[in-house]
């Protein structure tokens, strides 16, 4: 053998052996990599993010088994990035610098302190504008979370010293541009130079003689309507507007009795589809409540939309009409007009495009949805390429204003001033196999643990959740003040505001205060809390949609 050959063959192993250890390390410096990505990464909440992160989770569903969380529930308000506009006609915000300039308006009115002794002005003069300043100035200092837009002027209290004032406002975490009312009473002294002084404030809703007074109905149902609430159905008018418009008609799908959060997506995905082909979108207002939300743990039929949703301001941002008026000019059209009836394109499939029915010229589409589920789901429409030119429009779907207004009720009875805590508990506290550790850790011991680091003690403390054992938190009352949903229950009782309008919907029957309600207001008020502590980001380790999915 060469002496060559004894010195190359070791060099040519060493070689090979050598690429191999390296490749070899990049191999596992590459999987260590990954795998810390995937221990550390938490996608980001879809219901507390904006629309299109909503909608990206939710097109990744390519069946009918909707598993988002059910204890919150977001609407168009609270998914928008930024606070809606304000219609053109609204009213001025109420500002230090608004309040300088009605000072220096009324400057004039300044009582002289050398001529007029301030224990003369015992009465209050209510309608005097400097109280009015006074109040304005000593909501602004205490009520910081709210944005106040206008006031009523001032009438008598109950005694000398007293006004009660009435006022329209909106939270400064609410998204939407809604207004509410409030009234207090406040007990008024002199400060310097004989002005006038808020010494005190009394609660929500407390100046009563400042109240506007309710509509009453001429329906039976023996309540008081809202003047600010206009939900009534539009007509279409004449026989010749009814032909000249243009509609997209979807019958009743699988859908139908299927969780809100999938009413939603389909409902939103039928309305975009008639955006996108400029036509005004066949309504129907009769809802089936899944039996996840019912009291009683079966589907109910016959709900009405505008127990759960704003049709208010779904009028004003969408094309809408109700199925039964539609439905009734559709008939009379035909049968004045046996020959020349109403041009309809039907269509069987969800297979057929919105882009293909971009140029039919027919009076009315009429999307069928006859085919076994899940094809026979609304939101399929907007699947695949769909998606990419079809937007849902989450901005025209609100809660209902009633619904809001008792989260206004909720929160104005802890001054706006309280944190809160998203406590979820039912099937998944249940779950071992899901939700390993989730009864353990929500439970009252093991949550007030938590709290101690994180919410003050003796602060309003509202628990939003659905364990349904009332006196399950009591053990938080040695530390905070508690609030629960049904701390408020005369808000929706038989001599509520809420129960007499919601009757008056019903044709005069009691409307149910079901499961579906109580967590559109326990996440609005959550929303609206200070400190906000969650269930699967602060309470415990367990996936929110169960085992390895975080």
């Amino acid at each position: 053998m060469k002496e060559s050959d004894l010195t190359t063959e070791p060099i040519a192993q060493n070689l090979i052996k050598l690429i191999s250890n390296v490749c070899f390390s990049v191999f596992v410096f590459t999987v260590l990599i990954f795998t810390v990505i995937a221990v550390t990464y938490q996608p980001p909440d879809p219901w507390l993010e904006s629309a299109p992160a909503l909608t990206k989770l939710l097109t990744q569903t390519e069946n009918a088994t909707f598993k988002i969380d059910g204890s919150i529930l977001n609407t168009g308000e609270d998914l928008a990035l930024t606070p809606v506009s304000p219609p053109v006609n609204s009213t001025e915000t109420v500002t230090e610098a608004t309040i300088e300039k009605s000072e220096e308006i009324i400057g004039n009115l300044t009582v002289n302190s050398s001529s007029i002794d301030c224990d003369e002005l015992k009465i209050v003069n209510c309608s005097d504008p400097r109280v009015l300043v006074a109040v304005e100035r000593f909501n602004l200092k205490v009520f910081k979370s709210i944005v106040f837009l206008e006031y009523e002027t001032p009438v008598n209290g109950s005694k000398l010293d007293e006004c009660d004032v009435s006022w329209r406002f909106r939270n400064k975490k609410e998204k939407s541009w809604r207004r509410y009312r409030d009234f207090r009473r406040f007990k008024f002294g002199f400060g310097e130079n004989c002005t006038y002084k808020v010494f005190h404030t009394s609660g929500w809703h407390s100046g009563v003689n400042a109240r506007r007074p309710r509509i009453k109905p001429s329906s039976r149902g023996g309540g008081r309507r809202d003047p600010e609430i206009n939900d009534t159905i539009p007509t279409l008018g004449s026989q010749i507007n009814f032909r000249r418009g243009k509609y997209l008609y979807y019958s009743r799908g699988g859908d139908y009795c299927k969780g809100m959060n999938q009413y939603m997506w389909s409902f939103l995905c039928g309305l975009g589809e008639a955006m996108y082909l400029n036509r005004t979108f066949v309504m129907d207002l009769s809802l089936c409540l899944s039996s996840s939300y019912s009291t009683k743990g079966k589907d109910e039929e016959g709900k009405d939309f505008r127990f759960y949703f704003d049709f208010e301001h779904l009028k004003e941002t969408a094309s809408i009409v109700e199925e039964g008026e539609f439905l009734r000019d559709w008939k009379k059209w035909n049968r004045l007009h046996s020959k020349r009836k109403v041009p309809v394109r039907k269509v069987k499939t969800h297979k057929v495009s919105p882009l293909q029915l971009s140029k039919d010229k027919s009076t009315i589409i009429w999307r069928q949805f006859d085919a076994p589920e899940p094809e026979n789901y609304w939101y399929r429409v907007c699947e695949g390429q769909a998606s990419k030119y079809i937007e849902r429009p989450w901005h025209s779907l609100w809660k209902s204003k009633r619904l809001m207004n008792i989260v206004s009720e909720i929160s104005g009875k802890m001054d706006w001033d309280f944190d809160a805590v998203h406590v979820v508990r039912g099937e998944k506290a249940q779950n071992k196999k899901l939700w390993p550790h989730l009864d353990a850790d929500t439970w009252p011991d093991a949550i007030l643990t938590k709290l101690k680091g994180m919410v003050q003690p003796w602060r309003n403390l509202y628990v939003a959740t659905n364990e349904r054992f009332y006196n399950y938190f009591d053990k938080f009352r040695s530390q905070y003040k508690v609030h629960l949903l049904d701390d408020y229950s005369y808000l929706w009782g038989n001599k509520s505001e809420w129960y007499n309008e919601t009757s008056l919907l019903n044709n005069g029957k009691p409307v149910e205060f079901d499961g579906y309600m109580r967590v559109a207001i326990d996440t609005e008020v959550f929303i609206r809390g200070k400190a906000r502590v969650e269930t699967f980001y602060n309470l415990t380790a367990d996936c929110k949609d169960g085992i390895n999915t975080c």
